[in-house]
């Protein structure tokens, strides 16, 4: 009686393996339908848009939205130095390390600007916990910061930016190459689009996402002194015409004004790459080009 119940049993359980196998492919298939028409209807939108009338004085540019579409390009597939962008990757490699965030971490001789000769306002002893310290590097833009952060990783600085190539790899960021924490190096590189790509990633972290776009903190890394003021490198977050998620600027004299940053135009989700600008200004000022452009263009 066993015998029969289990022979009865065994073509139940295939029919039910085999009409689940049968189900899976037109499942995805339809997800994948929905994902195209959806790239596909907000493609359209974006056809309005003259890019013609966008005159943008970076070297290079891309705008993408949310499906990945392209809004706008220029030279966006061309490696150039990035400078202190370098330092979302530098916060993903520190949040993935999974270290504790309440360790204090003092600056050393070590963590000074040997290529740039940069100075900081974190003198050799001040001590702050790997918290603000990431805080400061992401928001100000703090070098010493930065570079204190590889040194005090496990294996110090050269595994640091290893496990940073590894994570750009990890991201199909073909096009770039990390050569130090902090982006003093000329030697961090990448192409606009794969900066779309660490943008996105950054844009899951919220500790990023919230120290990106903080507009002022106090730290005290002395007991015996007062506090640091420190602001944020992005003077957009200021304007109220701007809905920023997450941002980051750099400037080095090779890699010259640059931004990164995901934002809302339209109540549309973008993410803006502004490379090799020349002027302290240009980034914001091309960045206010493109939401004009979007506006107008879409007649917002």
């Amino acid at each position: 009686m066993n015998k029969r119940l289990l022979l009865c049993l065994i073509p139940a359980g295939l029919a039910l393996a085999l009409a689940a196998r049968a189900e899976t492919p037109l499942q995805i298939a339809a997800l994948d339908s929905d994902r195209q028409s959806t790239q596909a209807a907000d493609s359209g939108i974006w056809k309005a848009l003259n890019p013609g009338k966008l005159k943008l004085r970076s070297a290079a540019a891309l705008v993408v939205d949310d499906a990945g579409n392209e809004v706008y390009a220029k030279q966006a597939s061309d490696p150039m130095p990035i400078a202190s962008i370098t330092k979302l990757m530098t916060a993903m490699v520190v949040l993935d390390g999974k270290q504790s965030m309440q360790e204090k971490i003092t600056i050393t001789k070590q963590d000074r600007d040997l290529i740039q000769l940069t100075g900081s306002r974190l003198q050799y002893g001040a001590t702050l916990p790997r918290r603000e310290l990431l805080q400061l590097a992401l928001m100000a833009s703090e070098n010493r910061a930065a570079n204190a952060l590889g040194r005090a990783w496990p294996g110090g600085r050269e595994a640091f930016v290893a496990a940073m190539n590894h994570k750009a790899a990890s991201l199909g960021m073909t096009d770039s190459r990390f050569a130090d924490p902090a982006g003093l190096d000329a030697g961090n590189i990448a192409s606009a689009r794969d900066l779309v790509r660490l943008v996105h990633a950054a844009m899951r972290y919220p500790f990023i996402r919230e120290a990106t776009t903080t507009r002022e903190i106090s730290v005290r890394p002395w007991k015996d002194r007062g506090e640091l003021r420190y602001v944020n490198t992005n003077r957009l977050l200021k304007n109220a015409a701007w809905e920023i998620q997450l941002s980051k600027t750099g400037y080095l004299n090779e890699a010259g004004r640059c931004l990164a940053m995901q934002a809302e135009i339209i109540d549309r989700p973008l993410t803006i790459v502004l490379l090799n600008s020349f002027g302290k200004l240009t980034p914001f000022g091309d960045s206010n080009r493109i939401r004009k452009w979007i506006e107008g263009g879409l007649g917002s």
